[in-house]
């Protein structure tokens, strides 16, 4: 625990009073455990041969991270539902309103009067890419074994070409992965959102960083598995604003003017289709994204 200050706070609190403590704390970061963790704490007054105090940890990091992922689980199916009834509603009108623009087109002589059916369709076919967008790829992933270190690497390269020349990209990946089945296709459009996502918060100068490793005993949603790849990207700017952070999933959250708001749980979806889970923590300077996929599926989540 190091020197943490709230616990010895809390001990010469009861030490003084005597009075019974017990509540949910934060233990930050030590040279031995690299995470902050959160505890269920317990001290009481006792006279015991020499000792005053009793203290009871009870290290509860792992139950609370449950907690979470089975609302981000929640949150995620509430938007892909909304997203989804909302797509169709807007969707269905929209051939219509561009078949009639067609036939309106065709019966106006001049064509400084075809520029505003123009005008109808080209709208209603940028609406319908954003229709498209909503609904997001269709299908069951088609997956096969892939390198996740080569479709980061890929995603690296497409970044880079967008010309981000002050942001630095590190790498520490965990050379013992193994190939992973996966759908090529989606995993790179998700990773993509993700790293795009990074880049635009760091407005174009600062450190993403990449991150691979195995885990064991994980449990994702209700599933427990032996083992998952953990794909973590990184980055150091100026973190998520707090009141977006309960709703970031949600389809057209965003904070920036330019955003659309649909990256995030684009990329929510596709990694759902494999079984696993998107993870999130940030604060000012450190905003980490963690991409949670089972190495061993059994079948394709729909």
């Amino acid at each position: 625990m190091d020197d943490e200050p709230e616990m010895r706070e809390i001990l010469a609190r009861v030490a003084t009073t005597g009075d019974h403590y017990a509540n949910e704390m934060k233990l930050a970061p030590t040279e031995v455990h690299a995470d902050e963790r959160t505890i269920d704490c317990h001290v009481s007054a006792v006279s015991i041969d020499d000792a005053t105090l009793l203290v009871e940890i009870v290290d509860v990091t792992r139950r609370t991270q449950i907690s979470r992922e089975h609302a981000l689980l929640i949150q995620h199916g509430a938007g892909r539902q909304m997203i989804r009834q909302l797509a169709h509603e807007i969707k269905n009108p929209l051939g219509g309103i561009r078949g009639a623009a067609q036939l309106l087109e065709r019966q106006l002589p001049e064509a400084e009067l075809r520029e505003y059916t123009d005008v109808v369709i080209s709208e209603t076919d940028r609406l319908a890419g954003l229709v498209d967008t909503l609904l997001g790829p269709g299908g069951p992933p088609r997956k096969e074994p892939v390198n996740v270190h080569e479709l980061l690497e890929y995603v690296v390269r497409l970044v880079e070409a967008e010309d981000h020349k002050s942001v630095t990209i590190q790498r520490d990946y965990d050379p013992g992965l193994p190939l992973i089945d996966l759908d090529r296709d989606q995993m790179i459009q998700a990773f993509l959102n993700l790293v795009r996502n990074a880049t635009a918060a760091l407005d174009g100068q600062g450190t993403i960083t990449l991150r691979s490793r195995a885990v064991t005993n994980f449990t994702i949603g209700d599933v427990r598995h032996r083992v998952i790849a953990s794909i973590e990207i990184e980055d150091d700017g100026p973190g998520i604003p707090t009141d977006l952070q309960a709703s970031i999933f949600y389809p057209l959250v965003t904070s920036r003017p330019e955003g659309t708001g649909l990256g995030l749980p684009a990329a929510q979806e596709l990694i759902s289709r494999h079984g696993g889970l998107i993870e999130f923590d940030s604060r000012p300077g450190r905003t980490l994204f963690i991409v949670r996929i089972p190495l061993e599926q059994e079948s394709s989540v729909d």
